[in-house]
């Protein structure tokens, strides 16, 4: 185990003042008074920046206030001035998210000795650690390798092996597992001491599925907490004083199952682990998201009386947990905790977005040149679209940026089944609306006019470097899928007046619409899975009246269905996928979209209305979804009204089923 040159803890920390602005900066209690024999230790994290350095949003060519580690570096020489010793991480998904990131990965690519611009970032705000998250796979391990070979920090990650051995510690890990940071350590009289910092990585386990293009045959996976309880005890021998969780994992159940995607809660339950740095849920801890969740004192910011962060996303937020140690011997022990996620923005009243951060100038300086070539890389025109492209009604209505994603795929797979065993089955498409509000706010919708298309308008249809592949489904499991995607509904009572009609717990991207068959969705009837895709009422007929070419649906006919690697994979537990794909393209669904509309020159992508709700009489409900919606809800073939904005800035409009 490489131990990295014994350094202060606080390399860039200064406690007079900022630097900037000369402004005094308070000092955090623990630092104020700690002891001769105690010791202050911020640590802050950044957790799934997804390529956000810039306050930019590419998609829409407009600066943004609530995203960027320019913002969120601008606050890190106070919050380190603030305590007397602090270290800086990253949790991951920082290689891929935005355009920067295809930019990177598809354009300009990654020799060997190429810096790839978000690590050069790091690099500037002098990080000590890192590890790796679910996304940093998505342009495979070789670009992966040669992007984290120019970080001038440590990435761990124990939980991803090259090589299984009989247990973890026999691993021949991808990454080093962990790494024991030897740092001095400055006391309350302001004596410095030695002290050494464990750090360990994890990252979904469920990256084999969702990756399985680049991984499988290459790497393997294992689950979070088993990893843990093997290596936390050797880092323990080796030397780890304290001994800090870098949990590219979420929040979820308190109960440890076997290949857990959101394993933070029993991972924190790992005896000789003292902080839990958590990510990959897009959510803050500690807040009311959390309220209630068992082993979670969100008055102390802690998991099974661990303390616990998650920075939000793309810099929204700063994680930071201090810990007050004391000594304990010739070693150091937690004694106090605090959490909180500090902000770069505030959102009023009236939605309007507040900076609380100016930008670090030396961060936005070191990578602007690959800035520069990424706006000029999504302003390409590909080609022309007669109608506009527009997801304000992606929920309740057959849309058009959903369905020239449908049309683009089954374009493509109708090509690759040539020549197949599987040529001439039905093919099917099915895809989701990726920006359709929900935390990403009343702006966040496809929004493209007739005219030109751009490459950034096909990244906006279509917000992941998936891949496309192709699914060998029966009649009745095209039904099972539907009914899995109806679950973005609530059960509406007959004769309802203005019921809320979407699930909030449900996300956009798992309610798929199937194209090539016509359906109903009868909003009486309760939801047949939950929200994790578990069966909860079997007897459930939401989807009625489906039907291929004119006809009832045969349960026992064969299809393909047209996806992403994500869905056939396994993603969002589908019926009809996990072990069906009979075709792995070498494309991303982006590329197939921005190949379709080259060849196609101008593409009309009017939706052919394929669904819809069953009708229930005298009944009405309440669809939330962008401002900008009303104009275009006269083309929608829905009974609709407007009813007025909410506060959250949604307009609200009343659906007549």
């Amino acid at each position: 185990m490489r131990k990295l040159p014994q350094t202060p803890i606080s390399r860039r920390g200064f406690l007079a003042g900022s630097a900037a602005t000369g402004a005094l900066i308070a000092l955090h209690p623990y630092s104020a008074r700690a002891a001769a024999n105690q010791a202050h230790l911020r640590i802050m994290e950044t957790t799934d920046l997804h390529v956000h350095v810039f306050p930019y949003d590419y998609y829409a060519d407009k600066p943004v206030d609530t995203v960027g580690l320019s913002r969120t570096a601008s606050i890190i020489e106070s919050i380190r001035a603030e305590a007397t010793n602090t270290l800086l991480v990253d949790n991951g998904d920082f290689l891929q998210g935005n355009p920067l990131g295809d930019y990177i990965a598809y354009e300009r690519g990654m020799k060997d000795g190429d810096m790839h611009p978000v690590i050069t970032a790091m690099n500037t705000l002098g990080y000590d650690a890192g590890t790796i998250g679910n996304h940093e796979f998505n342009y495979g391990l070789g670009f992966l390798e040669k992007s984290a070979a120019g970080a001038n920090f440590p990435i761990v990650l124990a939980n991803i092996a090259k090589k299984q051995g009989a247990n973890p510690r026999d691993d021949e890990t991808l990454f080093k597992p962990y790494v024991i940071l030897d740092r001095e350590i400055t006391d309350g009289a302001g004596t410095t001491h030695p002290i050494r910092v464990g750090i360990i990585g994890f990252t979904p386990p469920q990256v084999m599925n969702w990756d399985r293009k680049h991984l499988e045959g290459n790497v393997e996976a294992r689950d979070i907490v088993t990893t843990a309880e093997a290596w936390v005890p050797q880092m323990k021998e080796d030397g780890a004083e304290i001994i800090i969780a870098l949990s590219h994992s979420g929040i979820g159940a308190a109960r440890h199952e076997d290949g857990m995607e959101n394993a933070s809660v029993p991972l924190a339950a790992v005896d000789g682990i003292d902080a839990l740095m958590t990510g990959h849920s897009h959510l803050v801890f500690p807040s009311a998201d959390y309220d209630g969740q068992e082993a979670i004192d969100l008055s102390a910011g802690t998991i099974h009386g661990k303390p616990a962060v998650m920075g939000g996303f793309w810099g929204s937020h700063m994680g930071l947990i201090d810990l007050l140690l004391e000594r304990d011997g010739n070693a150091w022990k937690v004694v106090s905790t605090s959490s909180e996620a500090r902000p770069i923005y505030e959102r009023g009243e009236d939605r309007k977005v507040t900076a609380l951060v100016e930008d670090d100038a030396e961060v936005l300086d070191s990578i602007r040149p690959e800035h520069e070539a990424t706006l000029d890389y999504v302003r390409r025109a590909v080609g022309e679209t007669s109608a506009p492209l527009y997801s304000y009604f992606a929920l309740v209505a057959d849309d058009p940026s959903v369905q020239i994603v449908s049309i683009a795929q089954s374009w493509y797979i109708e090509q690759m089944m040539q020549g197949t065993e599987h040529e001439g089955l039905p093919i099917l498409s099915a895809a989701a609306p990726f920006k359709a509000g929900g935390r990403g706010g009343p702006e966040y919708y496809t929004d493209v006019p007739a005219g030109p298309v751009a490459i950034k308008n096909v990244a906006d249809l279509y917000l992941y470097p998936n891949t496309v592949r192709a699914v060998k489904v029966t009649g009745a499991q095209v039904k099972g899928w539907l009914e899995r995607s109806a679950g973005m509904f609530n059960q509406i009572e007959p004769g309802a007046t203005d019921a809320p009609l979407l699930n909030p717990d449900f996300p956009s991207y798992n309610f798929d619409v199937i194209d090539g068959v016509t359906y109903q969705i009868d909003l009486s009837q309760p939801a047949m899975f939950d929200r994790e895709g578990n069966v909860v009422n079997e007897g459930t007929n939401r989807i009625v009246n489906l039907a291929y070419e004119g006809k009832p649906i045969d349960p026992a006919a064969e299809f393909i269905i047209a996806t992403n690697n994500y869905r056939a994979s396994g993603g969002g537990s589908f019926p009809g996928t996990g072990d069906t794909i009979v075709f792995e393209a070498p494309d991303t669904n982006r590329d197939v979209i921005v190949r379709y509309i080259v060849e196609q020159g101008t593409i009309n992508p009017s939706a052919d209305d394929n669904w819809s709700f069953a009708p229930m009489e005298g009944t009405t409900v309440l669809f939330e979804t962008g401002p900008k919606a009303r104009d275009y809800m006269e083309s929608v073939a829905l009974d609709i009204e407007d009813a007025g904005d909410n506060a959250d800035g949604y307009a609200q409009f009343r659906i007549k089923l």
